[in-house]
């Protein structure tokens, strides 16, 4: 009968992989800016549900080019 505690704000994309991609500077793990992630605690649900619905389009940006840049310097 204990449910989990859920709050009701927009919940943090983040995934504990936090390496930031040189060439987009997005986050590997959650695909937020660094900005987006410095100023997540302190936006509005309206703002994070803004960014939320971005992040699955920029995935292209980074999928696939770091595997390649370790295999290029193989």
């Amino acid at each position: 009968m204990d449910e989990p505690w859920q709050r009701d704000e927009v919940q943090s994309p983040c995934v504990n992989i936090c390496v930031i991609h040189r060439e987009s500077g997005l986050c590997m793990g959650c695909l937020r800016t660094t900005d987006e992630i410095s100023r997540w605690g302190r936006i509005s649900d309206s703002e994070r549900r803004e960014i939320s619905a971005t992040l699955a389009a920029r995935a292209p940006q980074i999928r696939g080019k770091r595997r390649k840049k370790r295999r290029e310097s193989k």
